[in-house]
């Protein structure tokens, strides 16, 4: 069995009797057009048209990335997790393709001695997700089972070696789980497992001084290799590669790029060197490069990329691109108050199903000197003009450009809040510096899809709903 790296959590798993591409974003532009590789993948879409199987662990852009799917051959079947919702299938057979839905922690033949088992990130447990998350978003509905989470973990196997993939799984999360495969199965080959912060923090946040920024990042960096530690205690592998989250920020971004918690992969090499046994070998690959189980040796050593030639195309290349939402007209605030009614309808449904309530305020910038000042306690909004947030105890201000937000409040057809907020579209500042899971898990839901809403109509706003 060979294991080739690609890009981020993108791998190219090849066994004698079949092989499988792990979630493919082989394209620059994931999360509206943000989120870019550097260097380029080795391999294209378009070099995988004789796979037996696409894995897809999950519906973050990164590891679904429709932009590679279309280029590539609709008569390969998509493995996926079976959901609860199906939101991840759908969208992919929309795409053309056949998608294969999998139960929690049933090994599946593929072909010949070649197994599959996708594995949810919660066990399918919701109380465990909820535990974690510190929610009750979760239903109980009878016809409603499954995995309440957005992740999975996979272990594929030929009969002689076991390759983990857990992806994005957060380890206290996946924990349970994980112990369930290391007693199943026994000794791990290689473990591939997220050792980076794939989100915005740091860098999306507009109120920390540079030397803050720089701070929270180290501290970022090191809190999730430590957690990476845990997987491979756990599963004692003979290789393990740290991979997923990698990313450089593009656009009117690529200046953040200096604070993301995505270090330099020569800088995580050698923490993980340094904290592990010898016993197990941290492969690091550059792109195109594999590690071969039979032969048990890597194809070439890991080279560091040149620093200065990366700056350089970051500087010229890639904060020369554009987002697609850019090149949408502005909005009036008209249009933009047409939206609010449904889309704070939709939120308080939304609040009122998990229970949460805070004081804190969130604060909108719309257009010019425009303002939406949206409680989470059900007491409403209103638009209000030059804001000043000295006026608040406690609040999150929360700076999109109008075109994206635009889209947001249209909903998950044109732009959810999670991608925009992962792909550091949000300028995020907020007082006390807290971060509420509640108050952005309703976020999600402040749109209008499933209403008519007429743009041209301006909607009466400037009261308390």
């Amino acid at each position: 069995m060979q294991v080739t790296y690609l890009s981020s959590a993108a791998i190219h798993i090849e066994a004698e009797d079949a092989d499988i591409l792990c979630d493919p974003w082989l394209v620059d532009g994931a999360y509206y057009g943000s989120w870019c590789h550097y260097p380029e993948p080795a391999k294209g879409p378009e070099d995988f048209d004789d796979l037996d199987y696409i894995y897809i662990s999950h519906i973050h852009p990164d590891h679904f990335d429709p932009a590679t799917l279309r280029r590539m051959d609709t008569d390969i079947p998509v493995l996926i997790h079976d959901y609860r919702w199906d939101y991840l299938r759908d969208a992919i057979e929309d795409l053309g393709f056949e998608v294969i839905e999998l139960a929690h922690d049933d090994r599946t033949q593929l072909k010949g001695d070649v197994h599959i088992n996708v594995l949810a990130a919660d066990g399918c447990d919701p109380e465990l997700c909820g535990n974690f998350f510190g929610c009750t978003w979760y239903d109980t509905e009878a016809d409603k089972t499954g995995s309440t989470q957005v992740d999975s973990m996979a272990v594929i196997d030929d009969g002689d070696h076991v390759v983990v993939n857990t992806n994005d799984c957060p380890y206290p999360l996946v924990e349970p789980t994980c112990e369930q495969v290391k007693e199943d199965y026994g000794s791990v080959d290689l473990l591939c497992h997220q050792y980076s912060a794939a989100q915005f923090y740091p860098q999306a946040v507009t109120n920390y001084t540079h030397e803050e920024m720089i701070s929270e990042r180290d501290r970022v960096i090191q809190e999730k290799h430590e957690l990476a530690l845990n997987f491979v205690d756990l599963f004692e592998p003979d290789y393990y590669m740290p991979f997923a989250g990698e990313y450089v920020l593009a656009g009117d971004l690529a200046d953040l790029n200096q604070y993301t918690a995505n270090p330099p992969r020569e800088q995580a090499k050698a923490f993980f060197d340094e904290h592990t046994s010898d016993d197990h070998e941290c492969v690091f690959l550059n792109t195109g490069e594999y590690v071969d189980l039979d032969a048990r040796e890597v194809s070439a050593p890991f080279e560091p990329l040149d620093k200065e030639a990366k700056q350089e195309y970051i500087d010229e290349v890639l904060a020369e691109r554009s987002f697609d939402y850019e090149a949408d007209p502005m909005p009036t605030l008209d249009e933009l108050k047409a939206y609010l009614p449904h889309a704070y309808e939709s939120l308080e449904s939304k609040r009122e199903k998990i229970g949460f309530s805070s004081d804190t305020t969130v604060l909108l910038p719309l257009v010019d000197d425009a303002c939406l000042e949206l409680s989470m306690d059900g007491e409403g909004y209103r638009v209000v003009h030059d804001v000043d947030t000295d006026d608040y105890d406690g609040w999150v201000k929360m700076d999109v450009d109008p075109r994206l937000l635009r889209r947001l409040f249209e909903g998950p057809h044109s732009a959810y809040w999670a991608d925009a907020k992962i792909g550091s579209h949000i300028g995020i500042s907020k007082v006390p510096d807290i971060y509420e899971r509640g108050l952005y898990n309703c976020l999600g839901s402040f749109h209008t899809a499933g209403y008519d809403v007429d743009a041209d109509t301006t909607a009466e706003t400037d009261a308390t709903a």
